[in-house]
C-alpha cells in the first residue's frame, strides 16, 4: 500500500528531522542547512498526515543534469512508497529543467534501493570501489531522457552490480 504524504520543499524548520532521519553525525545539521543556502542544491521532504517529516531528498542541479546526493526514508516507514513518491518529484524537477541525465550512487548492498532506482528506469553504469567510508563500492547509476521528449531511455546496465 502507498503511504499518503505531502511533498514539500524542504525548509530550514525541517532541518533536524532530517538530520534524525539521516543518523546524522554532530555538525551534519550544519551541513543540511548548507544545502538550503546553495542555488544549485533543492531540497524536498515528505511529510505523514500529521505533517511530520518522514523522508528527505537532496539534489543538485549543474548545467543539463540532476545529481541525487542524498535520499533517506525514516525506518519506520520504509517500503511504504514515499521513496518512490520523492524520487518522482525528483524526475519531474529534472525534466522541467530539460536534464539530460538523473545521476546517483547507492551502495552495491541496498538492494530495496537498487529496485526502486531500476523500476524508475536507471541503468548502472560504473562502480566506484570502496566509495563509502566503510569500503563498501557504490554502484553508479543514470536516468536518461531524450532531450526532445523528455522520455526515459532504457538502456542496459554497463557494469556488474552484483559483487565479484
Amino acid at each position: 500500500m502507498r503511504e499518503l504524504v505531502r511533498i514539500d520543499a524542504m525548509g530550514s524548520d525541517d532541518v533536524a528531522a532530517v538530520a534524525t532521519i539521516d543518523g546524522s553525525t554532530p555538525g551534519r545539521e550544519a551541513d543540511f542547512r548548507g544545502e538550503l543556502e546553495r542555488p544549485w542544491s533543492h531540497s524536498w521532504v515528505a511529510r505523514d498526515e500529521r505533517g511530520d517529516v518522514v523522508a528527505f531528498v537532496i539534489v543538485w542541479h549543474v548545467v543539463d543534469e540532476v545529481h541525487v546526493l542524498h535520499l533517506a526514508t525514516r525506518v519506520d516507514r520504509r517500503r511504504g512508497g514515499v521513496g518512490r513518491r520523492l524520487m518522482d518529484e525528483v524526475i519531474a524537477f529534472a525534466r522541467e529543467k530539460r536534464a539530460r541525465h538523473l545521476l546517483l550512487e547507492v551502495r552495491r548492498t541496498n538492494h530495496p534501493a537498487l529496485a526502486l532506482y531500476r523500476s524508475l528506469g536507471f541503468y548502472a553504469s560504473g562502480v566506484r570501489a570502496r566509495y563509502y567510508a566503510d569500503d563498501e563500492d557504490a554502484i553508479e547509476m543514470i536516468l536518461a531522457f531524450d532531450p526532445l521528449t523528455g522520455d526515459v531511455v532504457n538502456r542496459a546496465d554497463e557494469v556488474c552490480v552484483e559483487s565479484t
